[in-house]
């Protein structure tokens, strides 16, 4: 319900990207429309303060870092503490929100600041900036048709391996993608607990530092990743995964039968052959 005082006029609540990597230019990353709606904000919502503070550092503000307001929102923050933070908004004040990576309010505590926003009549704008989640698709080669984010599974591998083998079941009858994510040190245990779940004829991606040095992207089925056994850097990476639908050409053929090789151009096709 929207308790805004009629004809109130409210500030714009502006959604900043900002880098993926803390050492990022976001000069680099962020389209000018952007940077220049960000340097004209003087007032801002982020998970960390001191890191927020260092992406505005590389900014060409228009007021000194000392004269921005910067209050904190991460998941510790309780629930009733979420008006307060858009009292600047309903006065009147523009004010930007920013996640610790990429796009706030993504796989971020910021939705339900968003969500009391619209609630309460304040004008919500999303600004362009790397997203993980879409660069890492779009890099996968898998279905940008469909496709969902399951945020972070299980840590108990029982459960991990129960709660994976679910999302290829999905991904296999729907076709859609499925999106991972996890803390850099537990990748590589993400990665092998899906190795040892997952049928053979899986795809998984791997997209590391997307958008920084050293950047990867590689996307290959489960038997082919098996062959390879490859040690996953401690760095944010998201991972994919796409099963094989039934009825493909690959589940339906018969084990051990092979693919027929193709006809030379011109060539005629083979007479069938009489029933036994």
């Amino acid at each position: 319900m929207d308790d805004t005082p009629t004809g109130s006029v409210t500030g714009t609540l502006y959604l900043v990207p900002v880098p993926l990597g803390p050492d990022e230019d976001p000069l680099r990353v962020l389209p000018p429309a952007t940077v220049e709606a960000t340097v004209g904000l003087d007032c801002f919502i982020a998970e960390h303060a001191r890191s927020a503070r260092a992406v505005l550092a590389r900014l060409p503000m228009r007021r000194p870092l000392q004269e921005i307001t910067i209050v904190e929102l991460n998941r510790n923050t309780p629930e009733d503490r979420l008006p307060a933070l858009l009292e600047p908004l309903l006065a009147g004040r523009d004010a930007g929100l920013l996640s610790e990576a990429g796009c706030p309010a993504i796989a971020d505590p910021g939705a339900a600041l968003v969500a009391l926003a619209h609630r309460r009549g304040i004008r919500v704008v999303p600004l362009v900036g790397p997203s993980s989640l879409l660069l890492a698709l779009m890099a996968s080669g898998m279905n940008g048709q469909a496709f969902s984010f399951a945020g972070y599974v299980p840590v108990d591998a029982a459960e991990r391996t129960e709660r994976l083998r679910e999302l290829e079941r999905r991904s296999a009858s729907t076709g859609e993608t499925v999106l991972m994510i996890e803390t850099p040190y537990r990748t590589q245990a993400l990665f092998d607990a899906m190795l040892a779940a997952l049928a053979p004829a899986t795809r998984i991606g791997v997209a590391a530092r997307l958008t920084m040095a050293g950047e990867t992207t590689q996307s290959r089925t489960v038997a082919e990743w098996r062959a390879l056994r490859p040690e996953l850097e401690r760095t944010p990476t998201v991972l994919s995964l796409q099963g094989e639908r039934a009825g493909s050409p690959t589940r339906a053929r018969p084990k051990g039968a092979r693919e027929a090789a193709p006809r030379p151009a011109g060539a005629r096709p083979p007479r069938p052959r009489r029933g036994r």
